[in-house]
């Protein structure tokens, strides 16, 4: 049977692959970052207080006095590329194309802010994609990490009459290929370095304590991820004492604990004078990373007493972070690949 002359052409058969982190305002001023702000911090799944308690203050108090704030500290790490969460990601989708091939098409996407996650959806829909898989770039789940990109999903899901088959990547705290790649890509950039560290701080983004008992399993997945790091450690660099910290505590709320900036003054106060720190929580670096560890941390751990310190890159697109992402894709492509 012929086709109708104005049939529209629909494009069939192809697979899709979208990565999602968790956004970034669009540029470093005060205007953006309210933008962003006001969306982050109205996620239910990120600030678990009824609105009609919450809203008030978020736009009353927080929207009017911490977007200033903020933007200082993103003019601090923005690059001619943008926020460097944004560069990053869409480098990491750019590499994960170049790895799959034709196989799959891949594009990125933020929870919040843009690229939009319905947008992108969209995109692969319309290049014909009858199969996607949303990987949120998040290695340890949390219900305001994971499970909020998994509602993203199905609010756009819920908003469509066409669908694709849908797939979702787990958390990836424990996999064998993910350690691999911290261990491998962390003792590289420790061998670089021009100084011999005599503390590895792990320092993941803090939530508050009460999410864990609520049954939240973010701090299990962080401290199996730092038990399994340090074993690889203990064989390679057998000196190097290795502990764990939470970082980016907001509110008066009780967080996650150690703190990084707590443990940082702590470590240069007793004489602890050489530190490097990592955030195996991020796939990218952002301005938690940049910022917040690199400039801010440097400077409380120097006026504590130290002397010596580096903050590691996250695996960003060097080799060891995307073989591990190719890998993690591939695994949950079988079968559609």
């Amino acid at each position: 049977m012929d086709r109708p002359a104005d049939h529209p052409t629909i494009l069939t058969g192809k697979v899709g692959v979208l990565l999602v982190n968790l956004g970034t305002p669009d540029a470093p001023d005060a205007k953006s970052v309210k933008r962003y702000l006001k969306q982050f911090l109205s996620d239910k799944r990120v600030v678990e207080i009824p609105a009609i308690a919450w809203q008030p203050i978020l736009r009353g108090i927080i929207l009017n006095t911490r977007p200033k704030k903020s933007a200082h500290a993103y003019a601090q790490v923005w690059t001619d590329e943008g926020s460097p969460l944004a560069a990053i990601t869409a480098g990491q989708a750019r590499a994960l194309q170049s790895r799959l091939g034709d196989a799959a098409i891949v594009r990125h996407a933020m929870r919040y802010q843009s690229p939009a996650m319905d947008k992108e959806l969209d995109a692969l829909l319309a290049m014909g994609c009858e199969r996607i898989l949303v990987a949120p770039l998040y290695p340890h789940y949390s219900g305001a990490t994971t499970a909020s990109a998994l509602d993203a999903l199905a609010d756009w899901i819920k908003a469509r009459r066409r669908l694709p088959a849908l797939r979702t990547l787990p958390p990836y705290h424990d996999d064998p290929a993910y350690i691999a790649a911290l261990h491998a890509d962390l003792s590289r950039q420790i061998e670089a370095l021009d100084f011999v560290p005599e503390l590895l701080l792990l320092s993941y983004h803090g939530m508050p304590e009460r999410t864990l008992h609520l049954g939240d399993p973010y701090h299990c997945h962080c401290r199996k991820t730092s038990r399994l790091v340090g074993e690889r450690f203990a064989q390679s660099h057998p000196d190097l004492r290795i502990e764990t910290t939470f970082q980016s505590r907001f509110g008066r709320a009780k967080w996650l604990e150690p703190a990084t900036d707590t443990v940082l003054i702590a470590e240069g106060r007793k004489g602890t004078k050489r530190i490097a720190i990592a955030a195996p929580g991020f796939s990218a670096d952002c301005l938690e990373t940049l910022e917040e560890l690199a400039i801010r941390g440097r400077d409380d751990f120097v006026a504590a007493g130290g002397t010596h310190f580096a903050s590691l890159a996250c695996l960003n697109t060097g080799d060891d972070g995307m073989a591990m992402l190719e890998a993690l894709t591939r695994r949950e492509l079988a079968g559609w690949i």
